[in-house]
């Protein structure tokens, strides 16, 4: 099978020295890129700016930005069979990106933000994805309220919840612990594990995956 695979966050340029973005390693979507070309599948990691070493024997597409994580999502997801969307991709971008470094002057600054373009949930709208869908959900409250509400909002077939306030895992951690919640309405906790362990879990049960009829 061929994975599409997102992973790290994105920077939204504020300057040319300054820009808006997250805590996201991309450790996470590393390890499912690489535990994917392990169990003998093609993949597709597109990927943005990590201080991660470039994995082999796996197509890696850098971005930057979320509209660029975008296009290149749109342009390769017709090829996969599974696309797990595990990017922080950045909710909001400024509305101006100045030409020139913004000096310090007044005691404050106000920042007009926009929305930047939803890529998991335009994989079944706008893309036509077919395939198995699955995306993750970073929360700090109800993670499995809201991992259930963005399932059924995405058109996912599984989605990957962790509580990112919790200290030792998720971003800038080398472990994780989730909460996979599924389209039939079942969840499963897998306790806090290595990344590494944790991808090799996910990769068999995202393989196992049905996807529902579109």
């Amino acid at each position: 099978m061929h994975f599409l695979i997102t992973a790290g966050p994105t920077r939204e340029p504020l300057d040319p020295v300054r820009y808006l973005t997250n805590r996201s390693s991309g450790r996470m979507g590393y390890a499912l890129a690489e535990m994917a070309r392990d169990a003998g599948h093609e993949v597709t990691l597109i990927s943005g700016p990590v201080f991660l070493p470039a994995p082999t024997g796996i197509k890696l597409v850098k971005v930057e930005t979320a509209r660029e994580m975008f296009e290149a999502v749109q342009q390769h997801i017709s090829h996969a069979d599974i696309a797990i969307f595990a990017a922080a991709v950045a909710d909001y971008r400024p509305v101006i990106k100045s030409e020139q470094k913004i000096k310090k002057s007044a005691a404050t600054l106000t920042l007009e933000l926009e929305r930047t373009e939803d890529i998991l949930g335009s994989a079944r709208s706008l893309f036509g994805f077919k395939g198995c869908l699955v995306g993750f959900a970073a929360e700090t409250e109800k993670i499995v309220e809201h991992a259930q509400d963005k399932l059924v909002r995405k058109g996912c077939d599984l989605v990957i919840a962790n509580d990112v306030s919790q200290p030792g895992i998720g971003f800038d951690s080398a472990e994780n612990a989730v909460t996979l919640c599924f389209s039939d309405g079942r969840t499963q906790i897998l306790q806090q594990q290595s990344k590494t362990l944790l991808a090799s879990e996910l990769i068999t049960q995202i393989t196992r995956l049905e996807p529902r009829d579109r």
